[in-house]
């Protein structure tokens, strides 16, 4: 059994930034007499995003519709629905930032494994292995990508991955249908070899969980569908995976350009496990924000277009990013720290593409050119 990650952090190089944010961000909340979970404005959002999901549903499946293209035309709708949910709802439970209830966290968590993901599992890649290491080989779940893919430049180059920026969209598409798939099960028995997921019978009882989840999942998307309406097994199936595109694209596009750009370091630990960094400068390095100016693009993704501010404190939720990225902003100038931020979307997902082809063809990212560099600036 392999041994656990064994990473350290500076703790004297950057703490006494983080101490002063840490303490102006916590001011902000006790200032304004506001708390650090969700307000009306999250719980306006769950209704949306529930509804988004629900309503197309309960339509396709009432077979209120009857014409093939409006039913291809729900599930889609029924996909962004989803990644509303997981990005919006599950997401912000799952970090324990939605509500100050830990019983109420953790049912909206499993929001997650009725849309065919586990609750349990995405916590360990995503809260575990992501935040804590961001960015850092053979540690960081989220730049662990099959031998095609080329997430970060201390990994093993190979040919084909000089095409990977022209092909990465087709994996993006369907990266959830893994998740109802196969993943979870991998991620098990990778985490158990790991250390990550201790003892016989928590694994079983992880397997006998998963099973059950995607019986219940495939039932109410496969089963009662090709059962309860005058379409084939195939039209089902179809819809299904379009669903799903919908879905993974998506959660692809708004993730992977705050951490695989041009600006975002890819830092490797000395012979000791010893970092270079504090955590919280570690995550400014590693990290972007995007779009930052677009009110409505934040409130549909979840606020994960501040993604530095979710690094730095995953345990607020999201409805306050747009405040505190004011105050990290202000914060960062003063220490002379880089906040990345990319003006746009658009400007995001092209440096993006960019640094998939530089990964493709180099060894390293050294030299690299962006569209914009980052800046530090206020944000509106």
């Amino acid at each position: 059994m392999k041994k656990k990650i064994n990473i350290h952090y500076q703790t004297n190089k950057g703490q006494e930034f983080f101490n002063i944010l840490r303490q102006r961000v916590n001011n902000y909340f006790i200032d304004n007499k506001i708390k650090k979970h969700g307000n009306m404005n999250m719980y306006l959002k769950t209704v949306f995003m529930f509804l988004l999901f629900t309503i197309p549903y309960i339509l396709m499946i009432s077979n209120v519709f009857t014409s093939p293209m409006v039913f291809i035309f729900l599930w889609i709708i029924m996909g962004f629905g989803m990644a509303g949910i997981g990005l919006s709802v599950m997401h912000d439970a799952n970090h324990g930032s939605y509500s100050g209830n830990k019983m109420i966290n953790r049912i909206m968590g499993y929001t997650l494994n009725l849309v065919g993901g586990n609750s349990f599992l995405w916590k360990i890649q995503h809260n575990q292995l992501h935040h804590a290491y961001t960015n850092i080989e053979d540690a960081d779940d989220d730049i662990y990508v099959p031998v095609f893919l080329r997430f970060s430049p201390n990994s093993k180059k190979y040919w084909i991955q000089q095409y990977q920026h022209i092909y990465v969209w087709f994996f993006y598409a369907i990266s959830t249908l893994s998740w109802v798939t196969t993943k979870n099960f991998l991620q098990i028995s990778r985490y158990q070899k790991k250390g990550l997921i201790t003892g016989k019978n928590k694994v079983f009882k992880l397997v006998a969980e998963e099973i059950l989840w995607k019986l219940v999942y495939y039932t109410l998307f496969i089963g009662l569908p090709v059962i309860l309406l005058p379409y084939s097994f195939w039209t089902v199936l179809l819809a299904f995976v379009i669903m799903h595109i919908c879905i993974g694209f998506t959660l692809s596009m708004i993730f992977q350009p705050a951490h695989v750009i041009p600006t975002s370091e890819f830092p490797l630990p000395d012979n000791h496990g010893n970092m270079e960094n504090s955590w919280a400068i570690h995550q400014l390095l590693t990290t972007s924000d995007y779009a930052p100016g677009s009110k409505l693009f934040s409130w549909l993704i979840g606020g994960l277009n501040f993604q530095v501010v979710h690094h730095l404190f995953p345990n607020i939720c999201h409805v306050h990013y747009r405040k505190i990225s004011k105050i990290i902003q202000k914060t960062v100038i003063e220490h002379n720290i880089p906040y990345h931020v990319q003006p746009s979307f658009a400007v995001a997902v092209y440096n993006h593409a960019k640094m998939l082809r530089h990964l493709g063809n180099y060894d390293n990212v050294s030299g690299m050119k962006i569209f914009l560099p980052f800046v530090k600036r206020s944000i509106s």
